[in-house]
């Protein structure tokens, strides 16, 4: 199967209905607060944060909203993911919930820390 290509975050949003659109468009906003100086593009095919490497991912899918923060971006925060579905490096949060917006923030702000000290 052929990933589909997407120029921009912008066209991949595009692609879906004004509900789930809302949704990225909180997450995209949520985490360019939380990472000012992180760089938006597309990779694997999905909307992509890095600042000093790969910060997070966000993606949409037909039940949930997948957010990649990588391993240390969930083990962090494993209490607070009890009530989601997980894996190594994702969560999703289902789109007939709340979206958890406040914790996506935290769970970036804990990703620029750890790309930050990555630097020094």
């Amino acid at each position: 199967m052929k990933m589909q290509q997407y120029a921009t975050i912008d066209e991949y949003m595009a692609q879906f209905p004004q509900s789930t659109q809302e949704i990225l468009v909180k997450i995209r906003q949520i985490v360019q607060e939380a990472a000012p100086e992180a760089r938006e593009k597309i990779a694997y095919g999905i909307p992509t944060l890095t600042l000093n490497g790969p910060l997070v991912h966000f993606a949409a899918y037909e039940k949930h909203v997948g957010f990649y923060p990588g391993p240390n971006g969930i083990g962090a925060f494993q209490t607070e993911l009890a009530p989601y579905e997980t894996s190594k490096g994702t969560i999703r949060f289902p789109l007939d919930k709340p979206i958890p917006y406040d914790l996506i923030r935290k769970i970036t702000l804990f990703r620029v820390q750890q790309n930050l000290d990555k630097r020094k």
